[in-house]
């Protein structure tokens, strides 16, 4: 399997997809993601994450068939 990477709101835009697939692999972590995908990008400090709907840090772990998504901030009113 794999793990499904999504991309929203003007990161989706600067990035100019809306997702990506990754071979899953042991000691894969959110920014390990990030990096393999985008070697040439570093982690925006301001951009969020979650593992299965769920926020989370750039450390945390992932695994065959999570699906990791980065996304701007959220703001509203």
């Amino acid at each position: 399997m794999a793990i499904q990477v999504k991309y929203f709101a003007s990161l989706r835009d600067r990035l100019g997809k809306r997702e990506d697939r990754l071979p899953a692999r042991d000691g894969l972590t959110v920014a390990g993601v990030w990096a393999e995908l985008w070697p040439d990008r570093p982690l925006p400090p301001n951009i969020l994450s979650a593992v299965n709907l769920e926020y989370t840090d750039p450390g945390h772990s992932v695994r065959d068939g999570d699906e990791v998504a980065f996304f701007p901030p959220v703001t509203g009113g």
